[in-house]
């Protein structure tokens, strides 16, 4: 039997979706310490980029429950010295029992998928991050409501976080706004495939009317440092400050997957001001990886 692996957010249907939204706000607001339903369990952590939110929140969730992680980057395995991915898959996969991988190429997550004879989960590629989706999704249940028939506002970067919102106001039915300068807007077939849920706006200001929540991520992602002069000036118009907020609705919400850079893609009064939920939504990378990791490793 095949393992159920999480690379994109179109691999969960919509009822999935919205039970491991419901099951992580549930984990965290009754965590019971006996309960250990990964015990004498592992996770194989393997990163090509570097991490903060992605590492800490699987590393403290599978201790949670009762589970340990190993984390391995490349520069420690034979990954790094050009061994074929389907050999470390075969190989990883017949000593753990779940493995997750934060990589450049979206290719070696497939890749290690097929190969794989666990669960793979998609800890973040250059064209995907469903795992932060999770957590974002979450935090604005928490915070309004259901966002099915809400309005989503993408400023930015049409860049991997871009496409797994494109994801998904596809599961979820949202609307999606995005505004991004020429020749930085996302990927052509995974907007064309969300029909209806997605609308292109020439500027920030346009896509953020009625908005119920705004985000946004850096201009530059890791690998692009080199070309940080050149995103900043394509990209001088489209930073979320008060104007973009003062044209969604009243009670819009913002966030960010972090780390942030205030001053470029986002003023410090909104993302220090009372409509921002990024720590919260920061926090939730942990209870979603739980709900996640339980319902892979738990299924019956």
């Amino acid at each position: 039997m095949q393992p159920r692996h999480f690379i994109s957010l179109l691999d969960i249907s919509t009822s999935e979706f919205r039970g491991l939204i419901n099951r992580a706000i549930e984990l965290k607001n009754h965590r019971n310490p006996d309960y250990q339903p990964l015990k004498g369990q592992v996770l194989a952590m393997i990163f090509e980029k570097s991490s903060t939110r992605t590492r800490i929140s699987f590393e403290a969730g599978m201790t949670h429950f009762g589970g340990n992680a190993l984390f391995l980057s490349s520069r420690d395995t034979q990954l790094g010295r050009g061994e074929p991915l389907e050999d470390s898959a075969k190989v990883i996969s017949s000593m753990v029992d779940c493995i997750m991988l934060r990589t450049f190429k979206h290719e070696t997550v497939t890749t290690f998928a097929q190969h794989s004879s666990v669960p793979v989960i998609n800890g973040l590629t250059d064209k995907q991050h469903p795992c932060q989706l999770l957590a974002d999704m979450q935090t604005y249940f928490e915070h309004r409501g259901d966002i099915q028939g809400k309005t989503v506002a993408w400023i930015g970067d049409g860049n991997n976080m871009c496409h797994s919102y494109i994801h998904a106001a596809m599961v979820l039915d949202f609307k999606l706004n995005i505004a991004s300068p020429a020749g930085y807007q996302p990927d052509k077939t995974i907007a064309n495939n969300a029909g209806e849920h997605v609308q292109f706006f020439d500027t920030a200001i346009a896509a953020a009317k009625n908005a119920d929540l705004i985000v946004t991520d850096v201009w530059a992602s890791m690998g692009q440092e080199e070309e940080q002069k050149q995103r900043c000036a394509a990209f001088k118009d489209y930073q979320v400050n008060s104007g973009i907020m003062a044209v969604a609705h009243n009670d819009a919400l913002f966030m960010h997957c972090l780390p942030a850079h205030r001053g470029e893609e986002v003023s410090a009064e909104v993302m220090d001001g009372p409509q921002s939920i990024v720590f919260a939504e920061a926090e939730n990378r942990l209870h979603a990886q739980k709900a996640l990791l339980e319902f892979l490793l738990c299924a019956k």
